[in-house]
């Protein structure tokens, strides 16, 4: 039986509150990041879940690096969450997805600019070779 655990995590990045969406299905691990204006309540959360859930993007991290937490006692996870909120805001695991997801977008990025800019380069480069010919050619 496949099971799926989903951990939504709202924080303030100075100047907006901030929301990490961490999926983890079977051995796969998924992160996503959601800007918000201003401090979301619970039921703008929980809307903005059932509304634009699936419309979400979500980078994944390596599989191996994914790991299966085993069950444990709620007080304990209550005291880890308190702990894991004061200490540093969201794990590090979701902030090395976010950022690989980051790179992976700006690589795809930077191959689209230098395949646009070498078609114009080879436009232009046609235009005057076709003037060339044009004045070349004769009364």
């Amino acid at each position: 039986m496949l099971t799926t655990e989903a951990k939504f995590t709202v924080l303030y990045e100075e100047p907006f509150w901030i929301g990490i969406l961490e999926r983890r299905s079977g051995q796969r691990y998924e992160v996503c990041k959601v800007t918000f204006g201003a401090e979301p309540k619970t039921a703008e959360i929980y809307d903005f879940y059932i509304t634009q859930g699936k419309k979400l993007a979500f980078g994944s991290a390596d599989e191996e690096t994914a790991v299966v937490e085993k069950r444990i006692n709620p007080k304990r996870r209550q005291r880890q969450a308190k702990k894991e909120v004061s200490a540093c805001g969201i794990g590090t695991k979701a902030q090395q997805a976010l950022q690989a997801q980051r790179e992976q977008l700006k690589t795809e990025r930077k191959q689209l600019t230098k395949e646009q800019k070498e078609a114009e380069a080879k436009r232009r480069f046609q235009l005057r070779q076709a003037k060339k010919q044009q004045k070349h050619r004769g009364h």
